[in-house]
């Protein structure tokens, strides 16, 4: 059995305690934040096709407004941005390329920091990469993973946001960007165990409450991590990162809930969020989960607590071909007089709980939100 410290088991306890009952019974000042972490956000071609409006403009707005009060009540609320944007040359699979309003709508939803090392950032090359940051900072959202220069990446990365007194340090790789050359002078975060380590380390130099990091991995369309993906979860967890998100999978993976060999923490290890929003319709990809976490912090001591996942859904295409792509909370949205659209539903919601009643390990539970009617 792993020693505890006293102090540790207090501060452990402490931490247990609601955060009105402590503040009551102590001077000590305490600090609380909610994180929630999405899916992939992606354009395919028929999004782009539905999105049109007139003038030849594009509106994305209506694909989040379910979702959107969750997560604007988050303080930090994150998703993986699986395309570029640009001016012009919209396009979807395999180079994606969204226009302006479609990152207005992301953030209209609610969203406030995005990642970008995954293999499709670099699918219009440096003018797509390049538009893409401009547009993240023009709309003052928090990014990682790909910077104009080795300086910025210096002066910018890890990510480190602070909310409410609790200091969050967020890291962002890739596997590959599809083979695509990574124009000089432009970094793009890809997965290397020395390159890690040592940002680790920059991280750790920031005194951080928490380090966070998120990963692009995995093998597509399989709904259990790969050895591969699982040592890497080990090794993070042993350089000092204390929890960590995946996604590319384009489906959902377990949620583990792993205790640590040191001390009373505990590590948040989420394999694949999967898809948020895009066209995939096959089996297990026409969704996602978004996970929610809180993050309690004592004197120096900051725990995590409160995990819990919203599963998501994308409605597949009606008789007349077309695809709504709003975004639905699955375990709360009626349908009605559509029996393809109910029976896609209720395989979603039965892969995802059959998973995760199987693999997933640690007090994890699910939520709900408002109830939504899709009516045909």
């Amino acid at each position: 059995m792993k020693r505890i410290s006293k102090l540790h088991l207090a501060l452990l306890l402490l931490c247990a305690m609601p955060q009105l009952a402590f503040a009551q019974i102590f001077a000590t000042p305490v600090q609380q934040i909610e994180l929630l972490f999405a899916g992939d956000i992606m354009q395919h071609e028929t999004q782009l096709n539905m999105a049109k409006v007139s003038d030849g403009k594009y509106s994305f707005s209506y694909c989040y407004r379910h979702i959107s009060p969750l997560v604007k009540d988050a303080d930090i609320s994150v998703a993986n941005l699986e395309t570029t944007i640009g001016k012009s040359g919209f396009s979807g699979y395999p180079s994606f390329c969204a226009p302006d309003s479609f990152l207005y709508a992301v953030k209209d939803a609610g969203f406030n920091v995005l990642l970008f090392a995954n293999n499709h950032c670099m699918d219009k090359g440096k003018r797509g990469a390049m538009h893409t940051l401009d547009m993240l900072d023009s709309l003052q959202l928090a990014h990682c993973g790909v910077y104009r220069n080795a300086k910025e990446r210096e002066e910018r990365y890890p990510l480190i946001i602070e909310k409410k007194g609790v200091r969050v340090a967020i890291l962002n790789y890739t596997y590959s960007t599809n083979g695509r050359e990574i124009p000089s002078p432009m970094v793009v975060n890809i997965i290397d165990k020395e390159t890690i380590a040592r940002d680790i380390q920059t991280a750790k130099d920031k005194r951080p409450d928490v380090i966070i990091a998120c990963m692009h991995w995995g093998d597509e369309y399989v709904s259990l991590p790969p050895a591969s993906v699982k040592e890497m979860s080990n090794w993070l967890i042993e350089q000092g990162v204390n929890h960590i998100i995946g996604n590319h999978p384009h489906v959902i993976q377990p949620i583990e809930i792993r205790e640590s060999e040191k001390s009373p923490d505990t590590h948040l290890v989420a394999y694949s969020t999967g898809n948020l929003v895009s066209n995939m319709s096959i089996r297990r990809a026409d969704g996602g989960i978004m996970v929610g976490m809180k993050l309690r912090k004592i004197l120096n001591y900051t725990r995590a607590f409160d995990i819990r996942y919203l599963l998501t859904w994308i409605a597949p295409k009606d008789d007349n071909g077309k695809r709504d792509f709003t975004i639905y909370p699955a375990a709360t949205t009626c349908i009605e007089e559509w029996n393809h659209g109910e029976q896609k539903l209720q395989l979603f919601i039965n892969d995802s709980r059959s998973l995760f009643n199987k693999h997933n390990k640690g007090d994890i539970r699910e939520m709900t939100i408002d109830s939504v009617r899709i009516t045909r």
